[in-house]
This record gives structure tokens, sequence and C-alpha cells, in this order.
């Protein structure tokens, strides 16, 4: 691990703005290997020495991988000036380290997104070439058909004429002229899902990711929540990363 100036570590992990962390520094509450630190400059390996700040010891990680239940009405953003993102309802250690949205979902789409400060698996997990499995649970208006079925299978036309790639559809069930279906998809067009059904006749009344990249919505997440993903998420990241 490169050593990092302690300034820029300490933002890292959520002690706010280098001018507020220099103040830290200044008051003599930072600690490291024994010793007080004041110089925002001074460097450190934040993997293998002992920091602590106000008593308490700091432990160091260089990327966050967080599952989060998106949801209505929040943006997938780090930013924006008129709406609210998911990185808004962040605590300030995630917000402080960089951390972003690995993929997109509408406004009024609900679920499953990944966020991250690490952007080599961002860039992975939504490269083309992947074909990184993303999973949909949605209400449709009407009653979607086995010959809806086999259309998803072969390829929906979109609006602009782009051929989108084989999909699996799953019928759930049919109820007063509303169906509730799973779809799986390998790409992430703009709007894809509710463009998908509109080419074939139907409109998505209600839609939620469910599993991205082999990781299941934890449906113990109210709608806002989060967590770090555990060891065997993790796992499927990091298989994610290696593969070429």
């Amino acid at each position: 691990m490169a050593f990092m100036r302690i300034d820029k570590l300490l933002s890292h992990e959520g002690f706010g703005s280098r001018k507020e962390v220099k103040a830290i520094l200044r008051r003599g509450s930072v600690v490291i290997d024994g010793e007080v630190v004041v110089r925002p400059e001074f460097r450190v390996n934040p993997e293998a020495a002992r920091i602590f700040v106000d008593n308490e010891l700091i432990e160091y990680e260089r990327f966050v991988y967080l599952m989060m239940n998106k949801p209505d009405g929040v943006i997938c953003a780090t930013e924006d000036d008129e709406e609210q993102t998911v990185c808004d309802l962040l605590a300030d250690k995630y917000r402080w380290c960089g951390a972003f949205p690995a993929g997109r979902l509408d406004k009024d789409t609900e679920g499953l997104v990944i966020i991250t400060n690490d952007g080599i698996f961002a860039h992975r997990a939504l490269s083309p070439k992947k074909h990184v499995d993303k999973i949909y649970f949605a209400k449709i208006d009407g009653d979607v058909s086995d010959a809806d079925i086999a259309a998803f299978a072969r390829g929906v036309v979109l609006d602009d004429e782009y051929v989108c790639r084989p999909a699996h559809l799953e019928i759930i069930g049919n109820d007063n002229g509303i169906s509730e279906i799973c779809l799986t998809i390998h790409e992430g067009k703009f709007h894809q899902v509710k463009r998908m059904f509109e080419a074939i006749g139907h409109r998505v009344i209600y839609l939620k990711r469910t599993d991205f990249a082999g990781i299941a919505l934890d449906e113990a997440l109210a709608p806002g929540e989060y967590r770090p993903l555990n060891e065997s998420e993790l796992a499927k990241i990091s298989n994610l990363i290696s593969k070429d």
C-alpha cells in the first residue's frame, strides 16, 4: 500500500474537508503509532500504522462496496442541484471517500444499487462485454403472454431500432389486467426495461431491480437503507474484477 498524506486519509475516512481535517490536526487530536501528528502533509501507510483520532482507532478501507435499496424519487448520481441523490443518503464517511453508484436506475425505479469507490469494479460491472446479469421485478399494464417471452428471447427491437440482446422473461402471474414478471437482461440502455415492454405494446407501472452481478438485494433493507457487502458478495465482486 502506498503512503498517503494524513489529511487526505482522514478526509477519505469521513472527517471532513481538508480544511476541517487541518483543524483536527492542529488541536492535537491525531495520534499515529503513539506520536501526536499535527502536520497535514505527514505521510502514513494506512494499512500498517495505528491511527487514532480523539482516542478512536481508525480502520482504513481503501475500497468500499455498499448495497442500497434505492427508493422511488431518488436519482443515481453523486450530486445534483435539484434532486436528492443516492449519495445524499450516505454517511459522511462514504461521501468523503468518493463513493458513487455503479450504474443507474431511473428516478422512479426502486431496488438494488451498488455504491463503491472502486472504479475498476464499476467499469467491469458496466462493460457490455461482461454480460453482467441484471434482474428486475416489474408490474406490467396488460397480460404478458408466451409470445412476449419468445420476443424477449429473440431480442426486442427498441424505438431507435437497437436490437436488444436476448433476455429471459418469466411471468409470475396475471391478475385483473396486471402482470407480474421477472426479467433478466445483460445490458443497460437508457430506460431499457420500459422501452422493451413499450416495443411489445405494454407499459411498465412498477419496476424494481432485485439482482446485479449475481448479488441479490437484501430484502431486510428498507427503501433508502444500505449496508456493506458481506464476504460472499465481496467474493462475487472479486471474481468479476479478476475476469479477463
